[in-house]
């Protein structure tokens, strides 16, 4: 049976006359961008201008909303309720589709940035505040949730599309959550080793952790960061890789059902 993947990019994070990213180059090989909204990066305009890269590459244009947190590139946990964090992803996510509209496209999916994710990942009542406001705002979006995490739970409970999300250059705890950006080894720079991990999660269902344990994962999609040069070619790599092995490499619209 034929296995299918997406590959998300987190974009669209440049802000004023800082800039973040090679959204451009990036958005050459992923088929779904995540795209900052406003409170952890973005404005205005880039968030335009992000939408209409997507478009011009074929790639699905989805929301990346995070916490209030500009000098904290929404990567610092804030101390806010379910209600808070509902309103702050619903409000992100009215502004992005405000110009997926005009440009005549539909946001796929919402995947939460940064510190928003890492603590819904664990914390169900969180977890539930977004997938809320998903299915509030529009009961087809997909929610793009870390595998095996209480935000794919949330999904699930609320009835609404979920995609179980991986990374190809990130570590893995034992208990199948990410370690934190801070540690030493979070970060897998050795790009055919990432490669080859993305391929097992996709083809196999497992990944291993830092300390060698085997954790089973369902891989519907693969983020690939592109905040760095060297993360341009990696995106290219990986995806002729996963293809070169049988994989089709598809927005997740066309397989999450």
């Amino acid at each position: 049976m034929m296995k299918f993947v997406d590959l998300n990019s987190d974009v669209g994070e440049s802000f004023g006359r800082y800039r973040i990213g090679y959204d451009e180059e990036v958005l050459k090989h992923a088929t779904s961008a995540n795209i900052g909204c406003g409170f952890h990066a973005g404005d205005p305009l880039i968030m335009e201008k992000t939408v209409e890269i997507a478009i011009k590459n074929g790639v699905q244009v989805g929301a990346h909303p995070g916490y209030p947190d500009l000098l904290g590139f929404g990567r610092r946990k804030l101390e806010a309720s379910p209600k808070e964090v509902y309103s702050y992803v619903l409000y992100q996510l009215g502004a992005l589709s405000a110009f997926a509209k005009a440009k005549k496209v539909k946001v796929q999916h919402l995947k939460a940035h940064g510190a928003m994710y890492n603590t819904a990942a664990r914390d169900y009542d969180l977890a539930k505040a977004i997938a809320q406001a998903v299915s509030d705002f529009d009961n087809e979006m997909i929610l793009l949730a870390l595998a095996n995490s209480e935000m794919v739970n949330a999904a699930r409970d609320l009835g609404i599309k979920v995609a179980r999300e991986v990374f190809a250059d990130r570590a893995y705890d034992d208990d199948g959550f990410l370690v934190p950006r801070n540690k030493p080894g979070a970060m897998i720079e050795d790009e055919d080793l990432a490669i080859k991990r993305a391929i097992k999660m996709v083809k196999e269902g497992r990944v291993e952790s830092m300390d060698g344990k085997e954790i089973g994962v369902k891989a519907d999609s693969i983020c690939v960061h592109g905040d760095n040069p060297k993360a341009v070619q990696f995106a290219k790599r990986i995806r002729e890789g996963l293809e070169t092995n049988g994989v089709k490499v598809a927005p997740m619209r066309e397989f999450i059902k």
